[in-house]
C-alpha cells in the first residue's frame, strides 16, 4: 500500500443495525476494487473484517475493523462496527475516529431501532451522516416507500443524490448567497452545487441518500465514487477539542506539518497476536522508531513496528501523516482513549465517554486457584473493550461484571476461556443489605474467664439508640466505673461488631452508642476483655432496639418512547418502584424518573429492552437505604438463617 497525502484520505465508519450488510458491503468493496477476488460471506466465517475466531463462531460482528479500500488514488479507511445494542462501545470510539458515517439500511426492512440508534449516535458525535440502502436486489422490496420512510423519519435533510431539485433547495440553505440565487431562480455553477454540497454535508444539514445491492455489486462502485467525492477531508475538520500541558482548553488542527498528535480509539488485546493499538493521527506525521509521550499517564513510549491493518491482515507502512489510521504493536501504557503526543508539545484529547453498565451478574472462577487468572483475563479484555467493568462488592465479596447486556456479557465470559483458559461461572447476585434499628436498649455485657493463672475480666454497660451518623460513640462514665484507657477498647469491639448484625449477618448503621457504667478487675481486666464485652452487648444491645433491614434504592432515569409509558410505568410498580415524575423530549420521547429497590432491578436492562422493542434506555444511581418492608425481610433472614445451619 503506498503512502497517501492527508486530502487522499477518507475515515468512514459503517454503522447501522444487525443484519443490515455492512461486513457484506466491504466486502464488495474489497472485490471491486481487486482485493479480494470472491465475496466472503459472513455466515461462511470467511470475510475480511470479521477475522475474529469468535465472530466466525457467532456470525456476527463483535468488534470493529479497520479496512482500507484504495480507490481513485484515495483510501477510505472503513471502520466496520457491530450492529447489535451490546457492543454501542465499537460504534461510540469507531466515530472519535472518522469524518463521516454510512448508516447501512435494509431495504426489506427500512428504518429499524439500530437505524434510530446510529442516527443518535452521529449527532451525539457531531458526525456527517450518509444513508446506503443495502439488498436492493431482494424480491418484492418497495424502494420508493423505503426511502420515504427514512425522509418521514429523519427529516427534508434525507435526499438522494439524483434529485437535483431537492438537493438545489438543501444547498441554498447552506450559504445566505446561494439562498439569494436559489430564490431569484438562477442556476449554480458546477462549482458552487459541490461546494454547497459538501459543505452541507459536513455540517449535517444534508444527507445522501445511496442505492446499492453488495451481494451483486450493483451500485458499489458508485458508492465510492460517492465517498471518494463527498466525504469531508480530514482537513476539513480543523477544530479538534483538546487540553495543552497546562489543562488550558485548545484546538487542535489536522495538519501534517504540525506536532506530532494521536488519539488511541481501539486496542486489540490477545494472548497469541499481542497488543494492537489503533491511531488517528490528528496532527503531525509518524513513524516506527518514534518516541512519543503519553500525557495522562506521563510516560515515553517508544513505538516499534507500525503497519496499516486490512481486517487482520498487516501491510508494512513507512510512515503516516494527519488525518490517516494506522496500528502499532506492543505500546505497553497506551490504552484506548489515551493520546500520544511530543513530550515538548504536549495535548491531550477528551476520552472516549463510555455509556455506563445497564446490566450486572456475579462470577466466579469455576477451579479453585483460578482468581489471578481470572483478573488478568479481565483487565487485559478491558483494554480491547472499555465499556464493560469489572467491580468488586467488598459487602457481598463478589466480584461484578458490568456491561450493556446479556449478549456482551456472555462473550467475554467465551473469551475468557478461549483466550484465557479461564472457566468462569454465574451466580446469583447478592445485595449489600444494612441493619440499624428502629428503638433503645440499655444492656450489660460482661466478658469473666477464670482458668488458672490470669483471668479474663470486661464489664460494660451501654444504651443504644438511634443516629443521624453511620456510628456514634459516646462515654458518660463517672467515679472512675472503668478505667479511661480501657474505653478504646471498648469501641474498638463495637465498631468490630458493626460489620455482622444479628439479623442477617449485615454491616449495621445508624446506631449510637453510649458507655455510660461498667465494672473491672484490678489483676484480671485488660484490652482484650473490654473488647469481648463490648462485642457481647453490641449483640445483645441490637437485638433489643427493634432492629430492622435496610434495603439499597436505586434512582433511575429512563428515556423512552411515548407508547411504552405505559409499560415502563406498571413494570416498575411490579418492582416495587414508584414513578417520580417525568419530562418530554425530542422525538416523541419522555425522560421518566423513577425508583425501586436494587433487588428487583437486576434483570431490568433484558426485560426493557424487550418491552421497548431495544428503543428505550436508562441509567441507575445509588439514592439511599430504605427499611425492606416485613414480608421480604422475613425471607432475607430465613434465607440466611438456613445458610449459616448448613455452615
Amino acid at each position: 500500500m503506498k503512502d497517501y497525502k492527508c486530502d487522499s484520505i477518507r475515515n468512514v465508519a459503517l454503522i447501522g443495525h444487525g443484519g443490515t450488510g455492512k461486513t457484506t458491503f466491504l466486502e464488495a468493496a474489497l472485490l471491486a476494487t481487486g482485493v479480494i477476488n470472491r465475496l466472503g460471506k459472513v455466515e461462511d466465517g470467511n470475510t475480511v473484517s470479521d477475522w475474529d475466531k469468535m465472530e466466525i463462531a457467532k456470525r456476527y460482528s463483535i468488534n470493529q475493523s479497520v479496512v482500507p479500500v484504495e480507490y481513485k488514488n484515495c483510501k477510505i479507511n472503513f471502520v466496520d462496527t457491530p450492529g447489535f445494542f451490546d457492543f454501542v462501545g465499537e460504534v461510540d470510539s469507531a466515530l472519535r475516529a472518522v469524518e463521516a458515517a454510512v448508516i447501512v439500511v435494509d431495504a426489506s426492512a427500512g428504518v429499524q431501532v439500530g437505524t434510530d440508534k446510529s442516527w443518535e449516535a452521529c449527532k451525539k458525535f457531531g458526525v456527517p451522516i450518509f444513508f446506503l440502502m443495502n439488498k436492493t436486489d431482494k424480491d418484492n422490496v418497495d424502494i420508493d416507500q423505503a426511502v420515504s420512510d427514512l425522509k418521514t423519519k429523519f427529516g427534508s435533510s434525507v435526499v438522494t443524490l439524483d434529485d437535483r431539485d431537492a438537493l438545489n433547495e438543501a444547498i441554498a440553505e447552506t450559504d445566505e448567497a446561494l439562498l439569494e440565487k436559489f430564490f431569484d431562480g438562477g442556476e449554480f455553477t458546477d462549482e458552487e452545487f459541490k461546494t454547497g454540497l459538501s459543505k452541507g454535508i459536513a455540517s449535517g444539514d444534508i444527507v445522501p441518500l445511496i442505492m446499492c445491492s453488495a451481494i451483486t455489486g450493483e451500485g458499489v462502485k458508485e458508492a465510492l465514487d460517492i465517498f471518494v467525492d463527498l466525504v469531508p477531508k480530514p482537513s476539513m475538520h480543523a477544530d479538534y477539542p483538546a487540553f495543552d500541558g497546562s489543562d488550558n482548553e485548545i484546538t487542535v488542527k489536522t495538519d501534517p506539518n504540525g506536532p506530532f498528535a494521536a488519539f488511541v480509539f481501539k486496542t486489540i488485546a490477545d494472548p497469541q497476536i499481542g497488543k494492537i493499538s489503533f491511531l488517528k493521527i490528528i496532527s503531525g506525521k509518524l513513524q516506527g522508531g518514534h518516541e512519543v509521550f503519553i500525557p495522562n499517564k506521563e510516560r515515553n513510549e517508544k513505538l516499534g513496528t507500525v503497519f496499516f491493518m486490512r481486517g487482520k491482515s498487516r501491510i508494512e507502512a513507512t510512515n503516516a501523516e494527519a488525518g490517516d489510521i494506522i496500528a502499532a504493536a506492543k505500546l505497553a501504557d497506551a490504552m484506548t482513549g489515551d493520546t500520544l503526543c511530543e513530550k515538548s508539545n504536549i495535548i491531550r484529547f477528551p476520552g472516549i465517554d463510555f455509556p455506563k453498565p445497564a446490566l450486572y451478574i456475579a462470577i466466579e472462577a469455576k477451579a479453585k486457584g483460578d482468581e489471578d487468572k481470572l483478573s488478568t483475563g479481565l483487565h487485559r479484555l478491558m483494554e480491547e473493550d472499555p465499556s464493560f467493568v469489572l467491580e468488586r462488592n467488598n459487602e457481598t465479596h463478589q466480584s461484578l461484571l458490568g456491561g450493556q447486556g446479556e449478549m456482551q456479557l456472555n462473550n467475554i465470559i467465551s473469551k475468557l476461556k478461549d483466550k484465557f483458559g479461564v472457566e468462569v461461572e454465574k451466580v446469583p447476585q447478592k445485595i449489600a443489605y444494612r441493619e440499624t434499628i428502629k428503638g433503645t436498649s440499655d444492656v450489660q455485657g460482661k466478658h469473666k474467664k477464670q482458668s488458672g493463672g490470669a483471668g479474663q475480666y470486661g464489664d460494660v454497660h451501654i444504651r443504644f439508640s438511634p443516629s443521624e451518623e453511620e456510628f456514634e460513640f459516646v462515654e458518660s462514665l463517672f467515679g472512675g466505673s472503668i478505667p479511661k484507657n480501657y474505653v478504646p477498647a471498648v469501641e474498638k469491639g463495637l465498631r468490630e461488631s458493626l460489620e455482622k448484625g444479628p439479623l442477617a449477618g449485615c454491616k449495621v448503621v445508624n446506631v449510637k452508642a453510649d458507655l455510660y457504667d461498667g465494672s473491672y478487675h484490678e489483676v484480671d481486666s485488660n484490652e482484650v476483655s473490654f473488647k469481648i464485652a463490648a462485642a457481647l452487648a453490641f449483640k445483645k444491645g441490637i437485638k433489643e432496639a427493634s432492629p430492622c433491614l435496610l434495603e439499597p434504592i436505586m434512582h433511575l432515569e429512563i428515556i423512552v418512547p411515548d407508547e411504552f409509558m405505559g409499560d415502563i410505568m406498571g413494570d416498575m410498580n411490579k418492582r416495587r418502584g414508584r414513578i417520580l415524575g417525568s419530562e418530554p423530549m425530542d422525538g416523541n420521547k419522555q425522560k421518566v424518573f423513577a425508583e425501586a429497590p436494587q433487588a428487583e432491578l437486576f434483570d431490568y436492562a433484558v426485560k426493557m429492552r424487550s418491552m421497548t422493542q431495544a428503543r428505550g434506555s436508562f441509567t441507575m444511581e445509588f439514592e439511599r437505604y430504605d427499611p425492606v418492608p416485613p414480608n421480604v425481610a422475613e425471607k432475607i433472614i430465613a434465607a440466611y438463617d438456613a445458610e449459616q445451619a448448613e455452615n
